[in-house]
């Protein structure tokens, strides 16, 4: 399966702490990194959404942000109920002390509002579940993530169909030189025979023949042709692999390097090393699109 290593996603949800954004962005690495960006109180999810990752991909330098939206305190207030009818009740028996028994020589003063909650006890808070908070953010990190492979694989099968083209590019021209090389050895042959004719010389048939296979030798690239339909074949069936072939098909490549560069050292003919210009040509084509796969 061809997976880019570019790709950008984003999720958005609630949570107890309010709204959670997140962000993913990846480029081109040779081995899988994870940049975080988010709140302090969140660092201890690294490891939990760094596993994650790891388990969906395997290369690429993925950098996240997590950003909280209408944050709210972790600690949320509220009224301690049975505080405050305690107090209340607690002025109703200092007024009753006044009245009926002339205990308290000054009428007591009913407590303001801010002196109510002033008091111990009558405000309680409740803390938020961390907990509950890190599914929150996994939950929202999770469908990022799902998004972000998606596009990822998207990417991937433009860059598979486009690897195609130049593949299929490559196997025409190897069919072409094929093609060319009896009429190179030809060519050839007339060439020495003309040249020795030109020094008028009586040469040992023989002779001629050992000298012309030690010429077709030098110039034969059946055996890279070979291997270019080799390396061609393997790169195909890798397209259609589960795993990531972005090393593979990198290792592939300069194998195809190789050969072409063989093929044009050796060439005796213009059109084969217009051949082997246009290999490689191709396979630079080819290197900008595989630098780009998992």
């Amino acid at each position: 399966m061809i997976r880019s290593m570019t790709a950008f996603a984003s999720a958005e949800g609630s949570s107890c702490r309010g709204r959670v954004l997140i962000e993913m962005r990846s480029v081109n690495h040779r081995f899988l990194e994870m940049g975080l960006r988010c709140p302090e109180d969140l660092r201890g999810l690294e490891p939990r959404l760094r596993e994650r990752l790891e388990k969906r991909l395997s290369r690429g330098k993925v950098d996240i942000n997590i950003r909280l939206r209408d944050a709210q305190n972790e600690s949320q207030l509220s009224l301690n109920v049975h505080t405050v009818a305690a107090l209340f009740q607690l002025e109703r028996q200092l007024l009753n002390l006044h009245r009926t028994h002339g205990l308290i020589t000054e009428v007591p003063r009913s407590a303001s509002t801010i002196e109510i909650l002033g008091f111990p006890g009558v405000i309680a808070e409740a803390e938020v579940d961390q907990n509950v908070f890190f599914e929150e953010v996994l939950a929202v990190f999770e469908r990022a993530l799902v998004d972000f492979v998606d596009t990822r694989q998207r990417e991937g099968e433009r860059l598979r169909t486009l690897m195609l083209e130049r593949f299929d590019a490559i196997q025409r021209i190897v069919i072409e030189v094929r093609g060319l090389l009896p009429d190179i050895r030809v060519a050839l042959r007339n060439k020495l025979e003309t040249r020795l004719a030109e020094i008028k010389t009586t040469v040992d048939p023989s002779r001629v023949e050992q000298e012309l296979v030690l010429s077709l030798q030098k110039i034969d690239v059946d055996e890279e042709l070979d291997r270019l339909e080799s390396h061609l074949k393997e790169a195909r069936s890798r397209m259609d692999s589960a795993e990531p072939v972005g090393r593979r098909m990198d290792f592939l490549l300069q194998e195809f390097n190789r050969e072409s560069n063989t093929l044009g050292s050796k060439s005796v003919d213009t059109r084969t090393s217009q051949a082997s210009v246009e290999l490689k040509v191709l396979i630079e084509q080819l290197r900008e699109q595989i630098q780009n796969i998992e």
